[in-house]
């Protein structure tokens, strides 16, 4: 999962996707990580309002810390999630041709809210962060769906 800064929507993703996948009883088979694609935050908790909007849901992000997107996470992830163009514009630029095809956007795997991109809340009050949210849960149940039978479910 990769934002900007990791510490707003990739980290919420994080913490939703990682949730549903031990929900699921994959998490022995689905490994979950976030980052940013620059190193503003690097080693930085959640911001403090993600983690209190992701609590209120059932979401624990507080065990992150911010880190880079790194050029090894392509060769380590089968999937790197962006969560808007400018991320997938700065992430494509890190990626080896060879492992384009893992690059794709969270918003792939919305079905029942219309979204293309998730947008930053970082300047913007709480109604932003329950939009990440809304949107992130349906896109990581779309792609809990989409991974399950490869991960043996």
């Amino acid at each position: 999962m990769v934002c900007m800064g990791n510490i707003c929507r990739s980290p919420t993703a994080h913490g939703v996707f990682e949730h549903l996948v031990r929900q699921a009883g994959l998490q022995e088979r689905i490994a979950v990580d976030s980052a940013g694609t620059h190193g503003y935050h690097v080693g930085a908790p959640p911001d403090e309002r993600a983690q209190q909007h992701a609590a209120r849901r059932g979401y624990d992000l507080s065990g992150q810390r911010a880190r880079r997107l790194l050029k090894r996470d392509f060769q380590d992830f089968d999937l790197v999630l962006v969560m808007d163009a400018a991320n997938e514009s700065q992430a494509r630029a890190l990626c080896a041709p060879a492992y384009r095809e893992r690059l794709r956007r969270l918003t792939d795997f919305c079905s029942a809210v219309p979204a293309h991109e998730v947008p930053d809340p970082y300047y913007g009050g709480a109604a932003g962060f329950e939009q990440v949210l809304d949107i992130v849960e349906d896109a990581c149940r779309g792609l809990l769906a989409a991974l399950a039978p490869a991960a043996g479910r």
